[in-house]
């Protein structure tokens, strides 16, 4: 028989604090049906269902756990998103975790074409036209490396360790992603050239290079990234292939080396930091908040210097 108290409890709920007629809720359900009813787990239960009202659209491939961490995500929009790419790329509940902790929703928006940016976020890279500054993430999180976060890193030593876990760095480059090569030998009449790594992006339809920089970004190697992208695209780019893009996966950037460079307006070369320690939730979005500053500075000097 069912315990009047349950039923007493939910007919008094206007009058009793919210919390404590959980607690009274979950000793009543406890009794009744055993474990899984505690005061936690019945306040998940009620954020639930205020944040997922239609049962119809709840996905079957998703599980509680899944849904559970669905629940820390305030903005409704961003929410979705997650579960739609939850979905789409099969993540694991860990996964989808970490994809939330480190802002992967935010730091996508932040990309400098926002409006395709955004499109894209909310209708889950549907039938938009791709372009390759929706794919560039920055910052890149390696944090998953396990590497130090101090004292000086050698570029090999980073390659390795992404080879090492190249699902994981897949993930956070993001959609479309394959890998082609490693320290891929492009070569002239009189020289031969190493590419740190060479990934093929079937979204894109295009060749996708990174050099790896764990020192500060320097002129010199924007116009080494450049030279690569264009031998890339003369001997290596077949006929169906959109041209190459080059990223510069560094350390830290100087705005001025990225503003006084070919990077500024370029399609197909950019610059982007890694974080080998993951920040807290709070830093990251300072750290988004600045560059976000940042690229709007940029675009009101740009509009300055185009006004007659």
């Amino acid at each position: 028989m069912r315990p009047c108290g349950v039923g007493n409890a939910v007919r008094h709920s206007t009058s009793w604090d919210t919390l404590r007629l959980l607690a009274q809720l979950g000793q009543l359900l406890s009794a009744e049906f055993g474990r899984g009813f505690e005061e936690r787990n019945l306040r998940n239960m009620r954020a639930f269902y205020a944040m997922f009202p239609n049962w119809n659209a709840l996905r079957s491939e998703l599980s509680w756990t899944h849904y559970r961490l669905l629940l820390r995500v305030d903005n409704a929009e961003a929410r979705q998103w997650y579960v739609q790419e939850a979905v789409a790329q099969n993540w694991s509940t860990r996964a989808l975790e970490r994809q939330i902790g480190s802002l992967y929703y935010e730091r996508l928006l932040l990309s400098q074409d926002k409006a395709a940016v955004s499109a894209e976020a909310q209708a889950n890279l549907g039938a938009l036209e791709q372009s390759p500054r929706a794919f560039v993430r920055d910052p890149v999180m390696l944090e998953f490396l396990g590497l130090p976060g101090t004292g000086r890193l050698l570029e090999a030593t980073l390659e390795t360790a992404l080879m090492d876990k190249l699902q994981q760095f897949l993930m956070e480059l993001g959609k479309g992603f394959a890998f082609v090569a490693r320290q891929q030998r492009i070569s002239t009449e009189t020289q031969d050239f190493y590419i740190d790594l060479v990934f093929y992006n079937y979204l894109l339809k295009c060749f996708v290079l990174i050099d790896l920089k764990t020192g500060p970004l320097t002129h010199q190697d924007v116009g080494q990234m450049d030279m690569y992208v264009r031998m890339y695209d003369d001997l290596r780019r077949g006929e169906g292939d959109n041209p190459t893009v080059g990223i510069l996966l560094c350390g830290s950037k100087d705005q001025s080396v990225v503003r006084y460079s070919v990077l500024n307006g370029s399609e197909q070369l950019f610059a982007s930091k890694y974080r080998l320690v993951l920040p807290s939730e709070e830093e990251l979005r300072q750290e988004l908040q600045r560059d976000r500053e940042a690229l709007e500075n940029q675009k009101d000097l740009r509009d300055e210097n185009e006004t007659p």
